[in-house]
């Protein structure tokens, strides 16, 4: 998983009043949890922009009062209407503790049943999965190579080594749909 280095500044003031405060500064009040004590603290608009808007899963080097932690974003909080964020929740991870965390799925392989005039449709983005955040890949990769037309992936034919996946078996990854090519080739 990749790293991303953010720094942030203690908060004294925890009330209604002082949050909106913070926001008029261009600041997002956050919260670390995980570690034992509950931080609160502050970081820039401009310095998460490439944490939240990316499809990528990120392990944050957390910098508060001159003090590292390894962390993972768990919450995010957006207004509804005007799309700023309010507030976001990190989780303090260590190697020892196994986290639950979204990682995005990559499909590979051309399909049997896009040869044949089909359609690949990607049902799901991320799959939950839970382990130790080391191993954690940058995307997880479902090979669709032997999936004919009308035929799908689901979460409970998918496994990966040192994670547990808590999707619902049942739920369909991919799935080749037929076309009114795909028909025709077949007759």
């Amino acid at each position: 998983m990749e790293k991303f280095q953010l720094s942030g500044e203690l908060r004294a003031d925890l009330g209604k009043k002082a949050t909106k405060e913070t926001r008029a500064n261009g600041l997002i009040p956050c919260v670390l949890y995980g570690g034992g004590e509950v931080k609160h603290f502050t970081v820039k608009e401009g310095d998460v922009r490439k944490l939240i808007y990316s499809p990528n899963v990120y392990v944050v080097e957390l910098t508060i009062a001159g003090k590292t932690v390894t962390a993972i974003l768990k919450d995010l909080q957006v207004h509804p209407v005007k799309d700023n964020i309010l507030h976001i929740d990190f989780l303090e991870i260590t190697d020892k503790k196994p986290v639950v965390i979204e990682i995005p799925i990559k499909l590979e392989g051309l399909a049997e049943g896009v040869k044949l005039g089909g359609k690949l449709s990607q049902q799901m983005r991320k799959l939950r999965v839970k382990g130790i955040y080391t191993n954690f890949p940058d995307r997880l990769i479902v090979n669709v190579e032997n999936l004919g037309i009308g035929k799908s992936i689901q979460v409970g034919a998918l496994s990966y080594e040192n994670l547990e996946l808590l999707n619902n078996p049942i739920n369909v990854v991919a799935t080749v749909k037929a076309t009114r090519g795909s028909r025709a080739n077949a007759e």
